[in-house]
């Protein structure tokens, strides 16, 4: 890449991530949805940031009355009016956040959802019901910086070449597969390139599902073991060349600067907005 090219990128995201520690005059309530692991890292992230302030959880399946020092709610009606947050931060189920969406776009809270494995249909609705109600709405499968450069340089490649496949690696404890990075990623390649990947086949496979699954043509491999927390590598193929593209989170501290930039920007949004691209400018 072009120091111009690096100047012009750099240029683009810099003020969102910049965003992220710069104060403003008035603390952004938050309520965070989900008292598993991320959930637990955005609070302790954003009572770190003077702009944010975590007020509550919600938790349909939570243990307890606090979580890291905050009360612990069960449905998200009591938890919203009681505390009457200006964002709401989703790290919870797909079968959960359609309820706190309708619950907080009555309410007309923002809301910033990291939830994966979103139905399509219940996405439609949620563009729908946010721009008659003119709240904002973030939804994104991956909140690390480094993930979404990884999506947008793979979306650069796939016009180049006509062969991709994507091996995603998550912990354990990872319950849908493929990852809603690679499966968006594997998407956004197909439209960028304007028509499907080609696709090698086996001839024979002597262990069933061996090659993995497809989305318009790009083969997805999914990994879950102990250990890993988030990984993807994108693989290209053309004639007497490969180019491999690989983003790692070690830790899920790697999300927080992207949500709580999208904390910041959902503000300023109306209707709703799929990925960090647009936040970043990638789009």
């Amino acid at each position: 890449m072009s120091g111009n090219a690096r100047d012009t990128l750099f240029t683009r995201i810099a003020p969102a991530i910049a965003g992220v520690q710069s104060p403003v005059m008035d603390s952004i309530p938050i309520v965070i949805s989900g008292s598993g692991n991320m959930g637990r890292q955005v609070a302790l992230a954003a009572a770190a940031d003077p702009a944010t302030e975590p007020l509550a959880f919600i938790d349909a399946l939570g243990e307890g009355d606090t979580c890291e020092g905050l009360p612990l709610y069960r449905d998200a009606a009591p938890a919203l009016d009681a505390h009457n947050p200006e964002v709401v931060v989703d790290f919870s189920n797909a079968a959960w956040t359609p309820v706190l969406a309708r619950a907080a776009l009555e309410r007309g809270v923002r809301l910033v959802i990291g939830t994966t494995g979103l139905p399509a249909a219940f996405l439609d609705e949620l563009r729908e019901e946010a721009a008659a109600r003119r709240v904002g709405v973030v939804v994104a499968p991956n909140f690390a910086i480094g993930a979404v450069l990884l999506m947008y340089f793979s979306r650069q490649a796939a016009r180049f070449f006509d062969h991709a496949e994507i091996i995603e690696l998550h912990h354990a404890g990872k319950v849908d597969a493929p990852s809603g990075t690679a499966k968006a990623t594997a998407e956004q390649m197909v439209e960028a390139r304007g028509e499907p990947f080609q696709r090698v086949e086996a001839e024979v496979q002597t262990v069933p599902d061996t090659r993995g699954g497809e989305v318009g043509g790009v083969t997805l491999h999914s990994v879950r073991l102990p250990g890993l927390v988030a990984h993807q590598e994108v693989l290209l193929g053309g004639l007497g060349q490969t180019l491999s593209l690989r983003h790692d989170s070690t830790g899920r501290d790697s999300f927080m600067p992207g949500v709580l930039a999208a904390v910041k920007a959902v503000r300023e949004t109306e209707g709703l907005v799929v990925g960090l691209d647009a936040l970043f400018g990638l789009d």
